[in-house]
């Protein structure tokens, strides 16, 4: 599989503004500057089209990128970023929390870390609550290539066990400058939309 087509269909803040079509979605979720907007860019093939920025924190709405016309990409506003005010904070973790724990088309939840640092308090955060909702989750360690290759295996071994992976939960290595992992992550979509087929 490959997203042949997308689309930012629909940008909500409140449930009632979600989608109605009874798609497959997905959710993207990670730390401000973690790479999400470039991630979504190198799945669609898109030069920009999530807007990437030097400055973190510009993601403020829930975004439905309708790919293939068939599932959706739900990109979230990014966590842990101390120039958001604390109510802008709160906000947005109340609106995530909303979609993930009402959201029934919601199949998995691909959570981005930057390879390069250990996870922090953040990110095991945001992984244990996953699990609390038995939500199926897909690690994307980003930024691989920034990595030294000497150093990759320990930075592999310590993601895994600071955010404490459960076996059935994959991890996938990254990087929008090789495309390394963006295969794997359409085989994981795929495996998804066949199952709902």
């Amino acid at each position: 599989m490959k997203i042949e087509t997308s689309n930012l269909e629909v940008i909500a803040v409140r449930t009632s503004q979600y989608p109605t079509d009874n798609r497959n979605e997905f959710l993207l979720c990670g730390r401000s500057n973690v790479g999400k907007s470039s991630f979504i860019n190198t799945l669609l093939q898109r030069k920009n089209y999530a807007h990437t920025s030097s400055k973190p924190g510009k993601t403020q709405t829930l975004n439905f990128y309708l790919c293939n016309d068939s599932f959706y990409l739900v990109d979230v506003p990014g966590y842990g970023y101390a120039s958001v005010s604390k109510e802008q904070q709160r906000k947005f973790g109340l609106m995530i929390e909303e979609y993930i724990k009402s959201r029934e088309n919601l199949k998995a939840v691909f959570l981005l870390v930057d390879f390069r640092h250990k996870p922090d308090q953040n990110d095991v955060l945001m992984y244990n609550y996953l699990k609390y909702y038995e939500i199926p989750t897909i690690i994307v360690a980003t930024k691989f290539d920034k990595v030294k290759e000497k150093d990759k295996v320990k930075a592999e071994k310590q993601l895994i066990e600071t955010l404490n992976v459960q076996e059935n939960d994959k991890v996938v290595l990254f990087s929008s400058i090789t495309k390394k992992g963006r295969e794997e992550i359409y085989n994981i979509l795929s495996s998804y939309n066949e199952l709902e087929g």
